[in-house]
């Protein structure tokens, strides 16, 4: 995963592009900061104890065109960053919940933001990640059935309106 990481990079980074990276674990982040240290490339830091003054000033520097890639774990990211400096995310393991995914690709859509934005999931194959994944797309689908508004009236049957009204299902 390492290895496809360094080549992703050194696309984006050739190109002139600028990156978002999210992993849950601190520990995958520490290799991948030896890997850009290795590759000579400058990123900027951000986990669950970096302070708020500091978390402040990460997110303006980066803004202000500091760093190429900024690494963020995936809690520390889901509170309130507005990061539409970077046009790429990397998701480099995949979470549980994919609305927090989703909240982290979300960093860069935001108000102010003029680049199409491309995400990268890194995912082993066959491996519990791809089944995570899986687990996730059936889950989202089976929300978007119940909460997506459309969705929801088309997979309402003959039975589900019995029920509603007062009949059993």
């Amino acid at each position: 995963k390492l290895m496809v990481f360094r080549e992703i990079v050194e696309e984006l980074v050739s190109n002139n592009h600028r990156a978002l990276v999210f992993s849950q674990f601190v520990k995958h982040l520490d290799l991948v900061r030896e890997a850009l240290n290795s590759m000579g490339i400058t990123y900027l830091y951000l986990d669950g104890s970096t302070s708020m003054p500091q978390r402040d000033k990460l997110v303006k520097d980066f803004q202000a065109g500091k760093g190429q890639l900024f690494l963020i774990s995936l809690k520390a990211g889901g509170f309130g960053l507005n990061l539409t400096a970077a046009s790429y995310v990397v998701l480099f393991d995949p979470w549980w919940n994919p609305a927090v995914e989703a909240q982290a690709i979300d960093r860069t859509h935001r108000i102010g933001q003029k680049q199409t934005v491309f995400a990268y999931r890194l995912l082993i194959k066959d491996s519990i990640e791809e089944k995570i994944r899986l687990l996730q797309k059936q889950k989202g689908n089976l929300a978007n059935d119940i909460l997506g508004e459309e969705n929801f009236a088309q997979a309402l049957t003959l039975n589900d309106f019995h029920f509603l009204l007062g009949g059993e299902a």
